[in-house]
């Protein structure tokens, strides 16, 4: 019996952070994985990150877009993309991050605020009305 580690059990072990972010299912394609890390989108423990950084369990990671702003827990490793259920248990969100992103989410629904029904822009039938009492042609 051997006691070597296997080479799937050797990838498992070491994880870039590039595949590591397309495993997890943060970006849809390595490349804008590599893409965001690049632009300074996605950060190590507060530091700026590179591509071929290696990922280890118990890293924090930041990821910042227009899209998402996350900060997580490195939980598991992984070079391989599976389905959404397996990639959540990846990593874990921090509590910070979890608060933050529902105060975002309060305030962003505060922006918008509610009209009433027939306040906005004027409906199709409303505009034949309009000309048809004016006499302007739109």
């Amino acid at each position: 019996m051997n006691n070597s580690i296997t080479s799937k059990q050797e990838d498992e072990l070491h994880c870039r952070l590039d595949k590591w972010l397309w495993a997890a299912r943060f970006f849809k394609t390595r490349s804008i994985a590599a893409d965001a890390v690049d632009s300074g989108k996605v950060r190590i423990d507060g530091v700026r990150a590179k591509n071929a950084r290696e990922v280890k369990v118990g890293m924090l990671i930041s990821i910042k877009s227009k899209d998402i702003d996350i900060e997580l827990a490195v939980i598991g490793l992984s070079n391989i993309r599976r389905g959404a259920p397996e990639a959540a248990q990846l990593y874990q969100e921090t509590e910070a991050s979890k608060q933050r992103n529902i105060a975002r989410k309060e305030s962003y629904e505060q922006d918008f605020a509610a009209r009433e029904r027939g306040a906005g822009r004027p409906t199709k039938r409303q505009l034949r009305e309009i000309k048809k009492f004016t006499g302007i042609k739109f």
